[in-house]
């Protein structure tokens, strides 16, 4: 079985298609849905596309290094591009070399398939590039700069929005979201505003974009999308029960993470002992102390939200559960079909077998539900009138 999305192409219309890049488990596809036709998913790694393989079927699927996929390998012209590609060295966790790091540098590739097709009239009419919001600030702006400088220079209107996976599922993450549109494209007016718009800008963007050489700021697009409907869904309604491919913490695991909390931290699950139950969010985390040295914490959360999901590269990153009822605290790792839920994804969806391959596959993703707004909002107005 299957696991895309239900959205529907018109009748008689020939559905959109796209180019997924660096397509990990494909939940960008899973956020686009039936109603677009793959054309080409590409991934490096092969535990990945195995993955991707489970649910979507390998016809389209290309494993190997971007760099050695050749126009030749692409059929058509694709409506869309998308390529959420790889972060580490761009996330306030790397070593901070930016798009000239070995990870992160693999858009520079991807960015010469796309200006290859260009070169034969097949460009993309969408691109869409995610990343975390690090890559604002990254070298001081210069890695922002340049993605906007070689888009804009392929002749695309492009700029970008920070969307939280918050407002859609119960999972802080928030993301960088680079939107461009082929010339060919022409956008309504309530598509564009003339300035920040209300929702998807984070001042983490309206500084970076202040910081833009006047060239590149002057053909900026603040594209204008609707927030979402309000989320209904809090942590505690994705708890898998019971729970698969984890195991619960013995008391004296759950005593000493209960040991390792701040007075703030600890006055959080007492409170939560009081009554009722209640779902909190936990991770261990490395932090310093007042005498210059460096301690480790658990800290927890009880406001229904989990925490952004990570690939599991050492055990802090890993993020547990931790359940509060009739005055008994019990905590265990999130399950993989946990942090599946967390991103979007239905329970048809087919995850490896192993948990740390699992979590690997996901803390790597893109939600769901933020590709189907941007599809529903950004994409199909913009195709509407495609030639």
């Amino acid at each position: 079985m299957r696991t895309e999305g239900a959205v529907e192409g018109a009748a008689g219309i020939a559905p959109p298609t796209f180019l997924e890049f660096f397509c990990g488990g494909g939940m960008a596809r899973t956020g686009l849905g039936s109603g677009w036709r793959c054309l080409l998913a590409n991934d490096v790694d092969p535990r990945k596309g195995r993955a991707y393989a489970d649910n979507f079927g390998a016809e389209a699927l290309a494993v190997k290094d971007v760099a050695e996929i050749s126009p030749q390998d692409i059929p058509g012209r694709a409506d869309l591009a998308w390529a959420s590609f790889p972060c580490q060295d761009l996330s306030l966790a790397g070593a901070g070399a930016g798009l000239g790091g070995r990870r992160s540098g693999a858009f520079w590739p991807f960015w010469l398939l796309m200006r290859a097709l260009g070169a034969e009239g097949r460009a993309p009419r969408l691109i869409v590039l995610e990343n975390v919001c690090g890559l604002l600030s990254a070298r001081g702006g210069a890695d922002f700069a340049a993605l906007l400088g070689a888009v804009q220079t392929a002749g695309y209107r492009v700029g970008a929005l920070t969307l939280d996976a918050v407002d859609f599922i119960p999972q802080s993450r928030p993301r960088l979201f680079l939107l461009a549109a082929a010339p060919d494209l022409t956008p309504s007016p309530g598509l564009v505003a003339e300035t920040a718009p209300e929702f998807g800008v984070s001042p983490a963007l309206v500084a970076a974009h202040a910081r833009l050489d006047p060239a590149l700021a002057a053909h900026f697009v603040w594209w204008r999308l609707p927030a979402p409907a309000w989320r209904n869904l809090a942590l505690a309604d994705l708890v898998e029960e019971p729970p698969q491919g984890v195991e619960w913490a013995s008391e004296a695991a759950v005593a000493r993470l209960l040991s390792l909390m701040a007075p703030l931290h600890r006055e959080r699950v007492a409170a939560a002992a009081r009554g009722g139950r209640h779902v909190g969010a936990l991770y261990r985390r490395t932090r310093p102390t007042p005498g210059g040295g460096k301690t480790q914490r658990a800290e927890v959360r009880f406001d229904g939200i989990a925490g952004c999901l990570r690939t599991p590269a050492g055990g802090s990153s890993r993020q547990s559960l931790l359940i509060v009822e009739n005055g008994r605290a019990r905590a265990r790792l999130l399950s993989p079909r946990e942090a599946a839920r967390l991103m979007g994804l239905p329970d048809a969806y087919r995850l490896p077998a192993s948990y740390n391959e699992s979590y690997h596959l996901l803390g790597d993703g893109v939600v769901a539900p933020v590709v189907r707004h941007l599809a529903e909002h950004w994409m199909t107005p913009l195709l509407a009138g495609r030639p």
